[in-house]
């Protein structure tokens, strides 16, 4: 893969993060009734996975990179 494209996978990740997090805010401010708070909580809880992801890409990118 060229660097170009391996920049593109990085900046996805880190989009579809920012996008998950924005997305657990605004339900987060919204409020509202217990299922509300459910789905924000879940919102943050898959931020959290898909930041992990997005850290393990970036690590792998600076490995295949650095060498």
């Amino acid at each position: 893969m060229s660097q170009k494209s391996m920049s593109m996978i990085a900046l996805i990740a880190l989009a579809i993060v920012a996008i998950v997090l924005f997305k657990g805010i605004k339900s987060f401010l919204i409020g509202g009734n217990i299922e509300a708070k459910r789905q924000s909580n879940k919102l943050m809880q898959l931020r959290i996975f898909v930041q992990f992801c997005a850290i393990i890409i970036l690590m792998i990118l600076a490995w295949v990179y650095g060498k």
